[in-house]
């Protein structure tokens, strides 16, 4: 799988987690302590996120990180 299909696998997959739970950016950017920025980059598979920023995710989404992918 290349960088760019993993990239908006994962961001698709945290959009969805967050939109499941009514979250928005800002308030799941707050939760993670993370910025609103951030996460949108992600989302938007602009920016590959570091393997802790993962499991930061993973947890407060309560799923394994093997979720994302």
């Amino acid at each position: 799988m290349g960088t760019r299909k993993l990239r908006n696998q994962i961001g698709k997959k945290i959009k969805e987690l967050r939109r499941e739970r009514d979250l928005s950016q800002e308030k799941l950017a707050e939760c993670v302590n993370m910025s609103r920025e951030h996460i949108s980059c992600i989302e938007c598979g602009k920016n590959m996120t570091s393997i802790d920023t993962l499991y930061k995710l993973a947890d407060f989404f309560g799923i394994d990180i093997k979720d994302f992918f």
